[in-house]
């Protein structure tokens, strides 16, 4: 456990009586302003980016302990740096007139913007510490020193001298620093959703996943796990974090598992799986494909309509492979679950805001308004039936909860945008594409299995918007040189990413899970990266095939989505199934011939398993005496 707290953050403060409610209000004070500053008020990029900042460290250091150990009881030093924040904040907006006519190094900062831009960079190392850990501060620190004394390097890693002023008016007074793409969508897009997500969960939009998961997967051979998957994959979407989604749901559905024989690594490995994948399914999707959008200048919806196939293969491979597994070892179902019927009796007043914000993507309209009028629908919806009635109470609370949830979203986003912001300045990001060339040897195979291993070190230090965004400055441009599609390889880079919470070493879900299944985070973490094998081998062939993307003719589209299911079933088979070596092998050739990008090679191995599996289904049912006694009954 000594590397879990190596990469803890501050323990989260737990609050009761008026400093709770104060909390709360101020909480929803300032989440209505974000909504506010969204919609109706238009500021400069940069002049939002510091208030929505300054105002999420003033709650941040109140609310998020220095250490794990730490109390409820707020010191000193947190009301210092709290009130620091606040300073910080009302500095920057009386000199906004200068702001919005600053220009970059034209002359030395004046005294009073160097101690207040000093101050800030301190304040945002500190919050990156207590939100994320280590292991991202860690990174950070490194970074920020190569940018001070980086001319100290021989080339050519090496770079100009930058004085402590400049590199002050670089990262604090431009967008290209701490208030660059990372805060600036953080400020708007995730916020709203995350807003959406917790106003969701406060009319029991999460109680009503969990219930239709288990009506239609619960009475099933491995039904327990089958609820995880599903639950989580829908709960994720609207989190966008695996650590949280395996704290919300896992709590439900590990102690089930374990209480019907699963062992607490298989509980542990299959929340961590399908948590991990949820940030990657549309609609909502996580922090990162906004950050993936903004960067590349790809729209949203777009980004969307790709990340669906992948998406939803990915969910298949995790659930078949649970199946297999639970028919293999006999793990039952859960017998008392209700039907689907009733559960959509009382919750279907939640299909309504997901319809909405799927139904406006598709119309064109912007992140923000999405997440506006889902949220809008969400409320409106829930006034239908009294059990999901938002209470002006339970509207405060989620508004509050949505605001303490983007804290360590926002501390992630802002240390990262430091790092960018000295990876401009330096040239760093292009010695490193260079340097990936290099080793590769221009090949674009090689190129992605360095950025694979890129993505995945980075995330294993930090929270995924972060890894992915840092991933994307340093081999972007190597992407671009050895001619790969910039969609599908920010993808790439996105999926590598999301998958570092459940690889190891630090794997930062599995020990999340482990905390829940009383079981060893490194076992859980293991059989997780199985379950979620499909997850590894996607990226690589929907780069190769962007059909999986939804990038081409319908006919290609098509073949490849059937392909992708046909492979992803042969890929469960290999895995779960007792077979010999030879079967094996062709198994997993098949399952690559039926998502290759070639109509005349994936077609006919498509077809050919497609049937075959129904001959063997087939010919299992006629040799199934239960099914042999329905027919009868029925005849």
């Amino acid at each position: 456990m000594a590397l879990a707290k190596l990469v803890g953050t501050g323990r989260r403060r737990s609050f009761d009586g008026v400093p709770r409610q104060t909390l709360t209000v101020a909480a929803a004070i300032f989440a209505v302003g974000v909504v506010y500053a969204n919609i109706f008020a238009l500021p400069d990029a940069l002049l939002i980016g510091i208030l929505f900042v300054c105002g999420i460290y003033a709650l941040l250091f109140l609310t998020v302990g220095p250490t794990s150990t730490s109390t409820d009881r707020i010191g000193i030093a947190d009301w210092v740096l709290s009130g620091a924040s606040v300073a910080c904040g009302i500095y920057f907006f009386t000199i906004r007139a200068d702001l919005a006519n600053h220009i970059t190094l034209l002359r030395p900062l004046p005294g009073d913007q160097l101690f207040f831009g000093t101050l800030l960079l301190a304040l945002t190392i500190e919050a990156a510490r207590r939100t994320t850990g280590i292991g991202l501060t860690i990174v950070l620190l490194i970074f920020l020193a190569y940018n001070l004394w980086g001319h100290l390097i021989p080339p050519p890693l090496g770079h100009g001298f930058i004085d402590f002023g400049s590199f002050v008016d670089v990262l604090m007074y431009t967008t290209d620093g701490v208030f660059g793409v990372p805060i600036q969508v953080a400020a708007s897009y995730v916020f709203l959703f995350v807003m959406f997500g917790s106003v969701l969960s406060h009319a029991g939009g999460a109680e009503f996943m969990f219930q239709l998961a288990a009506a239609l997967t619960g009475r099933s051979p491995g039904g327990p796990a089958k609820i995880a998957v599903i639950s989580s994959g829908m709960y994720g979407m609207i989190s966008g974090s695996p650590t949280s989604d395996v704290a919300t749901t896992g709590s439900i559905t590990i102690p089930i598992m374990k209480r019907l024989g699963y062992s607490p690594r298989f509980a542990g490995a299959v929340e961590v799986a399908a948590s991990t994948g949820g940030a990657a399914m549309p609609p909502v999707m996580g922090s990162a494909a906004f950050i993936l959008a903004e960067y590349t200048g790809i729209d949203y919806r777009n980004v969307v309509l790709a990340a669906l196939i992948p998406a939803i293969l990915y969910y298949i491979g995790v659930y078949l492979q649970v199946h297999f597994r639970a028919v293999r070892q006999g793990l039952q179902g859960v017998k008392d679950v209700d039907p689907v019927q009733e559960t959509l009796k009382t919750g279907w007043v939640f299909v309504i805001p997901l319809v909405v914000i799927t139904v406006a993507l598709l119309m064109g309209y912007t992140p923000t308004y999405v997440a506006v009028y889902g949220t809008v629908a969400l409320v409106v919806a829930s006034l239908l039936t009294k059990r999901t009635r938002m209470t002006p109470r339970k509207m405060l609370e989620g508004l509050g909860e949505a605001t303490i949830r983007m804290l360590p979203v926002a501390g992630a986003c802002a240390a990262a945008g430091l790092i960018i912001g000295g990876l401009t300045m330096t040239g760093l990001a292009l010695k490193t594409s260079s340097l990936v060339l290099m080793l590769s040897g221009s090949g674009p195979f090689v190129v992605l299995l360095l950025a694979a291993g890129i993505a995945i070190l980075l995330g294993l230090g930090m929270p995924t918007p972060s890894a992915y965004i840092l991933a994307a400055v340093l081999v972007g441009p190597a992407f671009t040189v050895v001619g790969l599609p910039l969609l599908a390889s920010n993808m790439f880079l996105l999926y590598f990413a999301l998958l570092s919470a459940l690889t190891p070493p630090i794997a930062v879900a599995a020990y999340t899970a482990s905390a829940i299944a009383d079981e060893d985070p490194m076992k859980i973490a293991v059989t997780s990266v199985k379950l979620a094998a499909i997850g590894f081998i996607l990226p690589f062939f929907f780069v190769w095939n962007e059909a999986l993307l939804a990038q081409g003719s319908a006919l290609e589209i098509g073949v490849a989505a059937l392909g992708g299911i046909v492979a992803t079933t042969l890929l469960a088979l290999a895995l779960e199934v007792e077979l010999k070596p030879i079967v094996r092998v062709v198994i997993l050739a098949a399952a690559a011939a039926a998502l290759s990008p070639y109509l005349f090679l994936s077609i006919p191995v498509t077809v050919l398993a497609i049937a075959l599996g129904i001959w063997r289904r087939t010919r299992k049912l006629a040799t199934d005496p239960a099914h042999q006694e329905r027919t009868i009954s029925q005849r």
